[in-house]
């Protein structure tokens, strides 16, 4: 709930403090780059199942069978897949746009937490270097994690019935590295290591879920929410862990850190 309520304040935060600028220029590039490739990511997934089905015969073995109930599971399994797909294009597509906006958003979290703490965090290239290399780094590692499961997931969705559930597992997967990456700038911030940010961030589940989920919801709302939702992210993102600031005094150092 926290993580949801937080978009919420998002928005009277930005209306506030008049941060539209920081807000709509990155936003429309955002926009058009999802837009674009979104397109040809659907049609690459099309000719990509397709040729799946000639390398396997199942095309000529569906024909000969002729069967409504195979018609169906094939059906609904090519759809099945087709979701799982189109998730990993955009979780692609979603790094490399964390990747690029990375300077954008460092400077969105410091400066929502410039306004709350009512005093400006000094100016330094050097720590905003610091702070786009990390998000970098961490955007890298979740993108090898959460393809690793992805792969996962597309193989258990070719189970018939079993594998049905898979993309909604996936959108969680997604969620939660993607709130992950939101909630970094403002570990970073904290001065707390990334194996530190790892273990808060893995402690607290629930806030990086639901910073994703309502990311991705947001572009259910056709261009003003693909426009919106990647600065509302890590405001949203900022805001949240204001209620955790004790506990993230006391965030213990652990040794694994991958």
């Amino acid at each position: 709930m926290v993580a949801i309520q937080s978009y919420f304040k998002a928005h009277e935060f930005i209306r506030k403090h008049r941060l539209w600028k920081w807000i709509l220029i990155p936003g429309i590039m955002y926009c058009l780059l999802f837009t674009f490739s979104m397109y040809f990511f659907g049609r690459s997934v099309n000719d990509f199942i397709e040729w799946i089905k000639d390398v396997t015969y199942l095309t000529s073995w569906q024909e000969k069978i002729n069967s409504y109930t195979i018609d169906f599971l094939l059906a609904f399994g090519g759809l099945v897949l087709w979701a799982i797909i189109m998730l990993f294009y955009f979780s692609l597509f979603k790094y490399v746009w964390l990747i690029i906006g990375s300077p954008v958003f460092a400077y969105l979290s410091e400066k929502t937490e410039s306004i709350i703490e009512g005093k400006e965090f000094p100016f330094s290239f050097k720590q905003l270097s610091k702070d786009i290399t990390r998000g970098i780094g961490i955007s890298l590692r979740n993108a090898l994690w959460q393809t690793v499961y992805v792969i996962f997931i597309a193989i258990l969705s070719l189970l018939p019935v079993i594998g049905w559930p898979a993309p909604i597992i996936s959108i969680f997967v997604e969620c939660y590295y993607y709130g992950f990456s939101m909630l970094d700038y403002s570990m970073e911030r904290h001065r707390k290591s990334v194996g530190q940010s790892i273990y808060f961030i893995g402690q607290h589940k629930g806030l990086a879920i639901g910073n994703g989920m309502v990311f991705y919801l947001m572009h259910l709302l056709p261009v003003a929410g693909w426009i919106l939702a990647p600065a509302y992210a890590v405001i949203a993102a900022t805001l949240s862990l204001q209620q955790y600031k004790t506990e993230l005094q006391s965030v213990p150092r652990p040794v694994n850190t991958i």
